[in-house]
């Protein structure tokens, strides 16, 4: 679908995992985040409808006004623009029992009536699994790129390699791994403690010829802004270990996706 007359989007990035707990929307956050403090026009879409965590994690409470047919997203303290449909509940913790078509028409509508203005990255944060929604993203909006999330235990990414196998028979252009809550560091001598076992994505990763691109840990710190709606003031870790993530958007993607004949990523 082509942009409306309020929107002007340079790059338009996917995170998706397949698999739902794996923190999609911790790194879709941090993505916008870390584009947002080297200067970059941001926003994110908050695709996963019935789950949707963007405006908490952003301490977002304001309903989104409308200027004239369009919707304005609501900002955060960084600028950093924001659609969700949680935005539009009476209370945060009311559930959306909707089918498949009336989600996909709402991520759609997020897209066609949504004033978002002039844009060097919009960041969409994608709902787990393979269904509606996931599809009717990467039919309808043009998708510079997908970053590809998970855990780091072997049945978490054999969940996640559904979304990559999703991606490349779209020919959605695939930026890279991340694997997150790969472990926790103690507070007292540094060291690496892995809950989860030695992390399986980064030799996933080589198999299926894709780039480990950020390993993230589990850390308090950042679990304590986000319950609080403070994202915005994490300043460790998670944020500096994302930035090879961020390179390679800042680089953009466009080479031929391996095994797609009729690429338009050229």
């Amino acid at each position: 679908m082509p942009q409306n007359d309020a929107s002007d989007i340079k790059q338009v990035i996917a995170v998706m995992s397949g698999k739902g707990g794996v923190g999609k929307s911790s790194v879709s956050a941090l993505l916008a985040i870390a584009l947002a403090r080297r200067g970059y026009k941001v926003g994110i879409l908050d695709a996963d409808i019935t789950g949707p965590s963007i405006p908490k994690l952003f301490g977002l409470v304001d309903r989104p006004e409308q200027f004239k047919n369009y919707i304005l997203p609501v900002k955060t303290s960084l600028g950093i623009q924001v659609m969700s449909l949680n935005l539009f509940l009476p209370q945060e913790d009311d559930p959306v029992i909707w089918r498949g078509p009336i989600l996909s028409s709402a991520v759609k509508q997020f897209w066609t009536d949504v004033a978002w203005g002039k844009l060097d990255y919009l960041i969409v944060d994608m709902p787990p699994g393979t269904g509606d929604v996931p599809l009717t993203v990467m039919q309808s909006l043009p998708l510079n790129g997908l970053v590809v999330v998970s855990s780091p235990q072997d049945l978490a990414m054999m969940v996640v390699s559904k979304t990559i196998k999703m991606a490349r028979q779209a020919c959605i252009p695939i930026l890279g791994l991340v694997e997150n809550m790969s472990y926790i560091a103690c507070p007292h001598c540094g060291e690496k403690i892995q809950p989860f076992g030695n992390g399986s994505v980064k030799e996933a990763a080589s198999k299926k010829g894709l780039t480990l691109l950020a390993v993230l840990p589990v850390d308090p710190e950042l679990a304590k802004l986000a319950d609080a709606g403070r994202i915005e003031d994490y300043e460790e870790t998670s944020l500096r270990n994302i930035e090879p993530l961020v390179e390679v958007v800042e680089k953009g993607y466009n080479r031929k996706v391996e095994g797609c004949e009729n690429c338009h990523h050229q």
